[in-house]
């Protein structure tokens, strides 16, 4: 892979300090890692998204985290790429997937949403599936009401947890970046215990 490759890593979620913290939003949480790794000030508005521009990994690199609310992440995503003249084989996707168990990440080089509405929008915005993603496993183990479970808090006995799955989809990230999708997803990714609904 080309270092001289510019990449958009855009991290879903929801704005507002009430989503901070919330399942839903560890997109935005792991763009703030590779952010603070990088030293690259996710401050600007551009296109209905905070965003910063830097170098990971020797690529340039343009953080977003699109302030749309997550039904309408598309919108963003395809604005900044139309500004920075990056197409899908550019962008590298982060998202929460509630069909995964917690802890567990998935990349993957394609694919459908798997019913993530936030990959939906973008997936019709950019009329592509053709693009890297970053899938961080949610679910809790047990049965949950998905659309509250993904806005409600992660308790503190979690927090530490939450703190590792970060990282570890930063290191991810960094190593889609470096070394290409295929050997990132031999390094991190792990069977799924119960299933994983994006294997079609």
């Amino acid at each position: 892979m080309s270092a001289s490759k510019t990449w958009l890593i855009a991290g879903l979620g929801n704005p507002g300090p009430e989503y901070a913290i919330t399942p839903h939003n560890l997109g935005f949480l792991t763009v703030d890692r590779l952010a603070a790794r990088h030293a690259i000030r996710v401050t600007r508005t551009e296109d209905a998204a905070l965003v910063g521009l830097g170098g990971i990994k020797g690529s340039p690199a343009v953080l977003a985290k699109p302030q749309t609310f997550m039904n309408s992440s598309g919108v963003s995503v395809r604005a900044l790429c139309g500004r920075y003249d990056l197409g899908p084989d550019n962008l590298l996707l982060i998202y929460d997937e509630l069909a995964l168990p917690w802890g567990n990440l998935r990349v993957r080089p394609k694919g459908s949403a798997a019913g993530h509405n936030g990959v939906k929008s973008v997936i019709a915005c950019l009329q592509s599936q053709d693009f890297a993603r970053i899938r961080i496993g949610i679910h809790p183990g047990y049965p949950v009401d998905g659309a509250r479970y993904v806005l409600t808090p992660v308790r503190k006995a979690q927090w530490k947890e939450m703190d590792e799955l970060v990282d570890q989809a930063a290191d991810a990230a960094e190593s889609v970046i470096a070394e290409g999708v295929e050997k990132a997803m031999t390094a991190y990714n792990r069977r799924a215990q119960g299933g994983d609904q994006e294997e079609r």
